[in-house]
């Protein structure tokens, strides 16, 4: 059995290129694997939050979750800032990170660009990232590619750490799912599905209306060829639809290609829109059950003292091959 972690910000309502890249994978996996599934919060405060609303998208997530079918029950679902542990071995990971490899993340040199003044925590939190994931013994990561270069990044940092202090991290192996890992935006197919995109047609949100769903896929930018093919060069509207469609549907893209041959892309549209709107209805049911109940509550209670247990375990071995703290004598 093998131990997954992963982490997702609350920084707004999940997309459906989130619930079809990550989160149903996330239910596959645990039923084989031990799975830790972390709101990291202390990761959205590197850039500006309103408190109220932040809290609100923490609940909001962990419920989206659950709702998506994490069982609380098969894997430990809890909030990062609720085990103090991942910011003293964030701490600690700062230590042995060196400026210039932390200057080469791509994603801080994006978010930083053209701005004044850019938090110091935009720079350091890959290390933050790298124990979230070394504190529970992690083998397999699951990301989109746009993580990739942060967890090769934490594996560096777990070798440099084995190698001058203690072997005690595990080396995590990065996977990437082939099919749904990036669903791209429905106004820009080149580029990925973003819950902080500012045009909210390019975006389907887990907690859309049908309404909503339909309106968006139906005013998709494809192309004037009429012809359902996927193509991503050269159709990459189009091609995103069929990657949505084929995932909600559980039909593949040829399958697809033939039952749509001699439709045009208005059917095509709102047959996309209809599946995504059955693959939704259960979780959006689901997530209004919980979101304001004392279970919620309560299933992170129990999440964040499972996750206390295992992180304080790692990050006492850490202090104690690093020097940190005293030595007590029996």
């Amino acid at each position: 059995m093998k131990r997954i972690f992963s982490g997702i910000q609350p920084s707004g309502t999940l997309t459906l290129g989130n619930y079809l890249g990550a989160m149903k994978q996330f239910v596959e996996l645990q039923a084989d694997n031990e799975c830790f599934f972390c709101i990291v919060d202390e990761h959205a405060i590197t850039v500006p939050q309103d408190r109220l609303k932040l809290r609100e998208n923490i609940k909001s997530l962990a419920a989206l979750y659950i709702a998506s079918g994490i069982d609380p029950t098969k894997s430990v679902l809890f909030i990062q800032s609720e085990v103090p542990a991942h910011t003293q071995l964030g701490w600690i990971l700062q230590s042995i990170s060196y400026i210039g490899e932390l200057e080469r993340m791509t994603q801080f040199k994006d978010k930083s660009k053209g701005k004044e003044a850019v938090s110091a925590g935009l720079l350091t939190y890959p290390p933050l990232m790298a124990a979230d994931i070394l504190l529970y013994g992690t083998d397999i990561v699951p990301v989109g590619e746009d993580q990739k270069q942060h967890l090769e990044l934490t594996r560096d940092l777990a070798h440099r750490f084995n190698s001058r202090f203690n072997d005690i991290f595990t080396i995590p192996e990065v996977s990437i799912p082939k099919v749904g890992a990036r669903i791209m935006s429905l106004q820009e197919p080149t580029k990925k599905m973003s819950k902080s995109d500012e045009n909210q047609k390019a975006v389907i949100l887990m907690l859309d209306s049908e309404k909503q769903i339909e309106k968006k896929i139906k005013s998709a930018v494809t192309d004037s060829e009429g012809i359902v093919k996927f193509d991503k060069e050269n159709k990459p509207g189009i091609s995103n639809l069929l990657s949505i469609y084929s995932i909600c549907s559980g039909q593949s893209i040829e399958e697809l290609e033939e039952k749509y041959r001699d439709s045009g892309y208005g059917e095509f549209k709102q047959d996309t829109a209809n599946v995504v709107i059955e693959t939704l209805r259960p979780i959006q049911e689901r997530y209004h059950e919980l979101i304001n109940s004392e279970e919620l509550d309560d299933l992170l209670d129990q999440g964040a003292e499972k996750a206390n247990i295992a992180a304080n375990r790692m990050l006492t071995k850490a202090k104690k091959a690093i020097g940190l703290g005293r030595v007590k004598k029996k």
